[in-house]
C-alpha cells in the first residue's frame, strides 16, 4: 500500500502552489468591527478544514504580537491571510487560499486560481469591498471614517473615538 499522498497529484499540485513550502496552518486576519467579516468568520469556523484556520481580529494586540512586521493598518483595509511559513496573501489571493484550506471548497479554490476563475473571484471580493465601503462615511477634510451604530467611529488619522451627541466635552460614559 502506498504512503498517504505518495501518488496523489492533487496534493502535489497543492504543495507546488505554495512555492514548494507545505502549508500546515493559516491565520486569517479579519475586521472584527465589520458585520460581514464576522459573519464570514463564523461560517469559516463551521467548515471542515483540511488546513487549520486561526481567526484573529485584524489590528488587535494578538495580531500585532503574532506578526510584528506586518502592516496592521493594511490588514483592516483588505483581508490578509498569513501562512505558518510566513506566506502573506491579501485580497483575492487571500480568499482563494482560505477556500483552498476548506475540505468542501478546495475544488472551487482551484477553479478561482485559473485566469477565468480569478476574474470571478475578484468580482466577489470587489462586491464585498463595496458593501464594506458603504459602512464608511466622510469626516471634515474629506477623510474616510468608519462609523458604527453604537456611536464609535474610526478615523485613520486619530484612531477610535466615541461620538455620542451632546458628549463633546468628553464627560459622557462610553462603557
Amino acid at each position: 500500500m502506498n504512503a498517504v499522498g505518495s501518488g496523489d497529484t492533487t496534493a502535489r499540485a497543492d504543495r507546488d502552489a505554495t512555492g514548494g513550502v507545505p502549508v500546515r496552518r493559516l491565520t486569517v486576519l479579519y475586521d472584527a468591527d465589520c458585520s460581514l467579516c464576522t459573519f464570514v468568520r463564523g461560517w469559516l469556523e463551521r467548515q471542515p478544514q483540511l488546513v487549520p484556520l486561526a481567526l484573529v481580529p485584524a489590528g488587535s494586540e494578538r495580531a500585532r504580537g503574532l506578526f510584528p512586521t506586518l502592516d496592521h493598518s493594511a490588514t483592516l483595509d483588505d483581508i490578509t491571510v498569513v501562512g505558518d511559513s510566513g506566506q502573506v496573501y491579501r485580497g483575492t489571493g487571500a480568499w482563494v487560499v482560505v477556500l483552498w484550506a476548506l475540505r468542501e471548497h478546495r475544488p472551487l479554490a482551484h477553479r478561482f486560481a485559473t485566469p477565468a476563475g480569478a476574474r470571478l473571484a475578484k468580482g466577489a471580493v470587489l462586491a464585498a469591498a463595496k458593501w464594506r465601503g458603504n459602512q464608511w462615511g466622510t469626516a471634515k477634510g474629506g477623510r474616510q471614517v468608519y462609523r458604527r451604530a453604537d456611536g464609535w467611529s474610526y478615523d485613520p488619522s486619530f484612531g477610535w473615538t466615541h461620538g455620542t451627541p451632546g458628549c463633546d466635552s468628553g464627560a459622557c460614559s462610553t462603557g
